[in-house]
């Protein structure tokens, strides 16, 4: 695989470490179609960063006109139905080059104009992808929101965007029930800014409609030209938001531009995955967070892979529907969360036995960190020992991989994420600013010159874009809120989150979200929310609650489960719920939830001098233990 690798030459990191900004300046210069050259490659002022100033270009020109003359008749998107008796649909770069063209003609009737922010509320289906691409096409700023939110996490968001237009879906397949989308949809939408609402026929499940609102996606279409000169874009305008929760339980819109976003999705693509026009990839991640975005959609069409997309849960309707994707397909790439893995691990016996995966030659994990028992068992038994294992970490914030090691170079080490990519400059931080020493935890940072993607603020919201990044080392110094440590050879552990974010499956939500929620039922005073290890999940969510009365408290625990999965989904469910007198309080009224995880997980609890009500702790250990 090292000599086949686009990227095999270990050298490319002391070019990079050398002068990063020559290095991102020359392959910007030599992989990417601009319509018109920078004048400045790099800029970085206070917490602002921008590449390419000046530069005109279009990400979907990078898609298409660069790629069709040689790649029209491959395939660009194949997608997997959940529903057995359904057939796939594949679409090649030509076919999606129209779609995306009469769509974007759409847009432009209905009023949709450059800069304009439009939601995107849907499913695992082609259309997700030909609406964002139609969206940058013609200049519009695409936010998609996860298909599995509710009604009420659905309209907080479009609150807080005031778009004039979603698109959605009539309903979906998930392990075997029909979601009826619009229905969320429309209870979401009112009360707030959007106008207009487009809907793609997926299920064919009856709807209803309004007729000065709704405007069905084949209809607009139908008669729509595919011819459409793509808008010429600034190399810093916005290219999409994508909503990300943050430590406050805020809603924060990361922003990310088209020039940075273009030239690393393109850059990380060729040298973590290799991509090249043989190439199939499946990654398992949804649209709604930053991994469908980067390496679902983007990364691997602007480098000519063919990507696959599945609409359900990846073991239904039985446990071997994922690797019968797989060899369906003839997939080469399979990039998934450990979650997914160690699923896969637990139903394995007899997939093993009936799934040969000879045409994997590269595998991917993201999300959570990997523990070194699941990283084994994915490497001898998917991989057959003849696949490295790329594990991935990075942000909504950064756009694309910011740490891993790259298949043509190596090394791998289980449960190591690897090194800083090439061009990127991580150091591992204590509170003075000093590095640190080899295995010691601390703060991983980003230094500069700061990647071309990461992101450029935090949509209508600067102070939070401020306080969540560039407050606690200063504006020099990219704050990631994840803890790590080297090894002797600089391979980075990452080792959790320093804030109050949880990874669940891979998703980040905040406790104070799951907490918001929670707060929300009638007898609740308090909650308080901390993240635990789930063998399968990563991490899932624990609560701790003090009601405001005594009676039906078994009542109590099911409508906190009810409205957490009413206000953020069922992603959000919690694993246990305990009722307690009071928790754990600092002097100043501040509550501690790392006693409450140290209570939970039985560990010490180191100095309690703080604590304000000591008495506390054996209560609550007491009510966990019963």
């Amino acid at each position: 695989l090292k000599k086949t690798c686009q990227i095999n030459d270990e050298k490319i990191y002391k070019t990079a470490q050398k002068d990063p900004i020559k290095f991102w300046d020359n392959f910007a210069k030599k992989e990417i179609l601009w319509q018109a050259p920078w004048t400045e490659t790099y800029q970085h002022a206070g917490a602002y960063v921008k590449w390419f100033l000046n530069g005109k270009i279009n990400i979907t020109e990078n898609i298409f006109e660069k790629n069709l003359e040689n790649l029209g008749s491959k395939p660009a998107i194949i997608w997997e139905p959940e529903p057995l008796n359904e057939n796939e649909i594949v679409i090649t770069y030509k076919e999606l080059f129209e779609k995306v063209n009469k769509l974007a003609n759409a847009f432009k009737k209905l009023g949709i104009k450059k800069g304009e922010v439009v939601a995107i509320y849907m499913p695992m289906i082609p259309e997700t992808i030909i609406s964002m691409l139609a969206l940058a096409r013609i200049g519009a700023v695409h936010a998609v929101i996860f298909s599995a939110f509710s009604s009420s996490a659905l309209k907080y968001r479009l609150e807080n965007l005031k778009t004039k237009v979603l698109i959605t879906a009539d309903g979906y397949y998930r392990k075997g029930k029909l979601i009826n989308l619009k229905a969320e949809a429309d209870e979401a939408i009112l009360g707030t800014s959007v106008e207009k609402l487009i809907i793609a026929k997926r299920a064919n499940n009856p709807v209803t409609t309004n007729p000065n609102v709704d405007f069905w996606y084949d209809e607009i279409t139908k008669n729509e030209s595919a011819d459409l000169k793509a808008e010429v874009m600034d190399s810093e305008d916005l290219l999409f938001v994508l909503p990300e929760s943050g430590t406050s339980g805020q809603f924060l819109p990361v922003m990310h531009s088209h020039g940075g976003y273009t030239v690393y999705a393109t850059f990380t693509g060729k040298a973590v995955f290799d991509f090249k026009p043989t190439d199939t990839l499946w990654c398992t991640s949804d649209p709604g967070w930053i991994t469908g975005h980067t390496y679902t959609i983007y990364s691997p069409l602007l480098n000519g892979a063919t990507t696959v997309i599945y609409e359900g849960a990846i073991d239904y309707p039985h446990p071997c529907r994922w690797a019968d994707i797989i060899g369906k397909y003839k997939a080469t790439i399979f990039y998934t969360a450990p979650t997914a893995i160690r699923m896969l691990e637990k139903q394995s016996k007899e997939i093993l036995l009936t799934h040969q995966f000879n045409n994997l030659r590269l595998l991917g994990s993201v999300g959570e960190a990997i523990d070194e028992p699941t990283w084994m068992w994915y490497f001898q038994n998917i991989g057959k020992e003849n696949c490295p294992i790329v594990d991935t970490w990075w942000q909504t914030e950064t756009g694309g991989i910011i740490l891993s090691s790259l298949p043509g170079i190596g090394p791998f080490k289980p449960s190591f994420t690897g090194l800083p990519l090439p061009g990127i400059n991580l150091e591992i931080l204590d509170e003075n600013k000093k590095p640190c020493k080899q295995g010691v935890e601390g703060s991983l940072v980003i230094l500069p010159p700061f990647p071309p993607a990461i992101l450029r603020g935090i949509y209508n919201n600067e102070k939070s874009y401020i306080e969540s990044y560039w407050s606690q080392y200063g504006t020099d110094i990219y704050f990631t809120s994840d803890s790590a440590f080297k090894d002797e050879h600089g391979l980075i552990k990452i080792v959790g989150r320093t804030d109050d974010t949880l990874k669940i499956a891979g998703h980040r939500i905040s406790t104070g979200e799951i907490e918001n929620a929670a707060g929300k039922t009638q007898n609740i005073l308090e909650s308080a929310v901390i993240g635990v290890p789930d063998e399968l999940k990563g991490e899932t969510a624990v609560i701790f609650v003090i009601c405001k009365n005594n009676q039906n408290l078994e009542q109590t625990t099911q409508d906190v489960i009810l409205e957490i999965k009413k206000e953020i989904g069922p992603i959000a469910q919690p694993k246990e719920i305990f009722i307690v007198e009071e928790f754990p309080k600092t002097k100043s009224g501040k509550t501690m939830r790392g006693i409450l995880k140290k209570i939970y997980l039985s560990q010490d609890l180191g100095d309690l001098a703080v604590v304000s009500n000591p008495e506390s702790i054996e209560k609550i250990r007491s009510i966990i233990h019963k």
